[in-house]
């Protein structure tokens, strides 16, 4: 615990006396505008009417609200696995990776202090897209108060998970940006952040249960609209559970090879 709560006061320290505005304003601005393109899409070329097939697949027809929740989700998302995943790259772009791998920590607490900074981070920023949101009028039923704690919590194991993942396959490429990116397209294409998957193929519907954001979010949205219905949640959040745990378990495997690969590309 002293590790993550240590790491936790340096990220404070460091974001505190220079805070990364502009990341802020990047984040803020590519969610707001994608809220205000499908505010502006609703009224304008839909008339303020959805198709009887979106209120079929997802239980509203409350477009802009669906598509508000997805941007300040995936807002969420992308920081949260920034922060985490380039904790390690970010120590050998710095020369300090290898007196953090020979340091007396283990790399879980480590990262666990990234993970809990980031959530904390990242709610001025989702903070802020829920003002655009209900300038626009966008109004949400009263959420339904367990379920959203549980599938909140799940939803961010999922990240955590994922960022392992990731993290590793950042130290093995020696880079950063084709990695996420590349994440960050298939979750935006597959997972159901702005538009319902049944729009998607069937074997690209498959293909995004391997994302454990995909069965969280499924969680989130119920837990928001007021829906939230144990008997059809909880198997779907069991889902992203047993997915998440598969991702911690091939990320904890995975960095001590990672770590390995970079010692030697610095030495």
């Amino acid at each position: 615990m002293s590790v993550v709560l240590a790491t936790f006061w340096r990220m404070w320290a460091l974001t505190r006396r220079a805070y990364p505005w502009t990341y802020f304003t990047s984040t803020v601005l590519t969610g707001a505008l994608t809220i205000v393109l499908a505010f502006l899409a609703h009224r304008a070329v839909g008339g303020g009417e959805v198709d009887s097939g979106f209120t079929s697949a997802t239980g509203s027809s409350d477009y802009v609200g669906y598509v508000a929740v997805g941007a300040i989700t995936y807002t969420f998302a992308v920081r949260m696995l920034l922060w985490t995943a380039k904790a390690l790259i970010t120590e050998e772009r710095e020369g300090t990776i290898a007196a953090l791998v020979v340091a007396p920590a283990a790399r879980m607490p480590y990262l666990l202090g990234f993970g809990a900074f980031a959530v904390l981070s990242t709610l001025a920023e989702t903070g802020a897209l829920s003002v655009v949101a209900a300038l626009l009028g966008v109004t949400l039923p009263v959420p339904h108060a367990a379920g959203l704690a549980l599938s909140l919590l799940v939803f961010t194991l999922a990240l955590f998970a994922m960022s392992l993942v990731l993290s590793a396959v950042m130290l093995f490429a020696g880079e950063a940006h084709i990695s996420q990116n590349t994440l960050f397209l298939g979750m935006g294409l597959l997972c159901g952040f702005t538009f319902p998957r049944a729009y998607l193929p069937e074997p690209a519907q498959w293909l995004a249960e391997l994302l454990p954001v995909t069965a969280s979010l499924d969680g989130l949205r119920a837990a928001l609209s007021g829906d939230f219905d144990y008997a059809t949640a909880l198997p779907r959040l069991g889902v992203a559970a047993v997915v998440s745990a598969c991702y911690l378990a091939l990320g904890r495997w995975l960095l001590p090879r990672a770590e390995q690969r970079a010692l030697e590309r610095t030495f």
